[in-house]
């Protein structure tokens, strides 16, 4: 994983790499990711489906001991995670690059309601 143009980094310009995994459990009902990078907090998503409606929800913990719930989709090649929340919106939106790269970028709204850039992400499945 690649971290970068982060405004919360020491040097905002910097790249910063760590490691990304994904696992299946409970017999593939839902996907757990672990990740983080040097500066940026430990994360863990379990990422789950409502089996009745199809939505996604990813339930987001880490390091800092922030927690979140966003919605998911994925429809032709891009990954979409938001949360509307009145304090702090947020939106990721990933586009996969053949099998082994999603390149991606997470917005927030500071100000409870304009999605700005917030950084960008980089995912390199490694064989």
């Amino acid at each position: 994983m690649e971290l970068s143009n982060a405004a919360f980094l020491p040097n905002p310009k910097a790249k910063v790499h760590g490691p990304a995994s994904f696992k299946w459990i409970e017999d593939g009902a839902y996907l757990v990711a672990y990740q983080g990078a040097k500066g940026a907090p430990q994360s863990r998503w379990l990422i789950g489906r409502d089996e009745a409606t199809g939505q996604y929800k990813v339930v987001y913990f880490d390091s800092r001991g922030v927690s979140r719930i966003y919605d998911m989709s994925f429809k032709k090649g891009v990954w979409k995670m938001w949360r509307n929340a009145p304090d702090l919106p947020q939106s990721f939106r990933g586009v996969f690059k053949g099998r082994n790269t999603i390149i991606a970028e997470w917005k927030t709204a500071k100000d409870g309601r304009h999605l700005k850039h917030d950084f960008d992400m980089k995912y390199t499945r490694k064989k």
